[in-house]
């Protein structure tokens, strides 16, 4: 997807309180030893990146619950966490903050 489309849905789309906007990486199809893998053997991505960010959570007891991430971020979510979206062809996902299991340095 061009640049000029990722940014576009950045700007036009802002997460809810307590969620985030996600691009899933594909999953490698080369293993570390150089074997190739079939599609049918993916799985669901559980990395990706985060395109946009909702305001801070506010909880039941009143206190705010601030975002984990911040754009831009490279994380791993959890498996079954989150709802897909489709947007021009392109699936993304919106996850809670507590989906959110890892933050990936570079």
């Amino acid at each position: 997807m061009g640049a000029k489309i990722k940014a576009a849905i950045k700007s036009d789309i802002k997460p809810t309180a307590g969620h985030i906007l996600v691009e899933p990486v594909e999953a490698e199809k080369k293993t570390a030893s150089g074997i190739y893998l079939p599609d049918s053997s993916e799985e669901k991505p559980m990395k990706g990146k985060v395109l946009a960010v909702g305001p801070d959570e506010v909880m039941e007891n009143g206190t705010k619950k601030k975002s984990p991430v911040k754009v831009g971020d490279y994380i791993i979510y959890k498996k079954w966490g989150g709802s897909e979206v489709k947007i021009d062809g392109q699936e993304y996902l919106f996850a809670k903050f507590e989906d959110i299991l890892a933050i990936l340095k570079k």
